[in-house]
């Protein structure tokens, strides 16, 4: 048996074909676009304007934020192997590795906040003005980067601990997830399988069972209103929310709680690409359109740039 040890990897990509993955440049750098312009525009509409200065709109802002940042860990070096060479050291391709699912983490524990904040908003709206302080919105937002930073150390160490040999380098993902790279290793990797199914099942359940729950109480306080209108009005601020927790979870879940083996690697990829570039992009996307408030905003600073023209 070889044990020569390699010192970098090759990304095959979203697909083994290299007409394909020419073809699915321009669309990738379309996505990438929409979502960066479209999460910096929320950024600044959130700081700019006095009526959306609020803790449902400052949480909006850092989970554009978190998109943005999560996008630029892997779409770039996603688009560059579609063109140059694919290769990546094995210390880049770990720190890709560990940002990737810290940004990724961070967004899962973002989310449920998000709706805890609905349910106050919606459920003890009295209270609102008291619970939601500047204080608490902050300590939410570093708590959020505190657990998803903290819960990916773990894949980093025990990945970094591995040893890979020059038998196969060849990594079948786009980007250095966590799944195919450890697949490579040339020793038993059973206790990292388990390891990371407990911490993921564990992050993504926890943060995924705490949103239910608050929409649980959501959906019992609206089912009590009489007035069909502000339960129209109550609907309309969740729903842009439940959408993106639907999608974030859905492509997260069939990610990471699978087991490892040749023919999950290959439906990993195509949920990894939803989850990497389409997500991020509906994210602005749905908000925009969802959302009252924003559209309004929006317009407001469309409105100026034409005057200026």
């Amino acid at each position: 048996m070889n044990t020569t040890l390699i010192s970098e990897f090759i990304l095959l990509g979203i697909t083994d074909l290299p007409w394909l993955q020419r073809c699915l440049f321009a669309p990738v750098l379309l996505c990438y676009f929409i979502e960066t312009i479209g999460n910096f525009t929320i950024i600044f509409l959130v700081m700019k304007d006095l009526t959306l200065h609020s803790p449902m709109y400052f949480l909006l802002a850092n989970l554009s934020f978190l998109d943005i940042l999560f996008s630029s860990v892997t779409v770039p070096k996603m688009m560059a192997g579609f063109w140059m060479d694919k290769s990546i050291s094995i210390k880049n391709c770990i720190t890709q590795m560990y940002f990737a699912h810290s940004l990724g983490c961070t967004e899962g524990v973002l989310l449920a906040f998000m709706g805890y904040d609905r349910y106050v908003a919606i459920c003890r709206p009295l209270h609102y003005v008291v619970i939601m302080v500047r204080n608490t919105c902050l300590k939410l937002v570093f708590i959020s980067w505190t657990v998803g930073f903290s819960t990916s150390l773990v894949y980093a160490i025990m990945t970094s601990n591995l040893p890979f040999c020059s038998k196969n380098n060849k990594v079948k993902h786009f980007f250095c997830d966590v799944k195919p790279v450890i697949k490579l290793a040339c020793k038993d990797i059973s206790v990292n399988e388990i390891t990371m199914t407990i911490v993921s099942g564990f992050l993504s359940m926890g943060t995924f069972s705490l949103t239910l729950l608050s929409y649980c109480y959501i959906a019992g306080h609206l089912f009590r209103m009489r007035s069909s209108q502000s339960r129209g009005k109550a609907f309309s601020t969740c729903s842009a929310h439940l959408t993106i927790v639907v999608l974030f979870y859905g492509t997260a879940v069939c990610t990471y709680l699978g087991p490892t083996s040749e023919v999950s690697l290959e439906k990993d990829r195509i949920a990894a690409l939803l989850f990497t570039v389409v997500t991020p992009t509906f994210n602005p996307i749905v908000y925009t359109l969802r959302n009252k408030e924003v559209r309004k905003s929006l317009k407001k600073y469309l409105n100026i740039l034409n005057v200026f023209r």
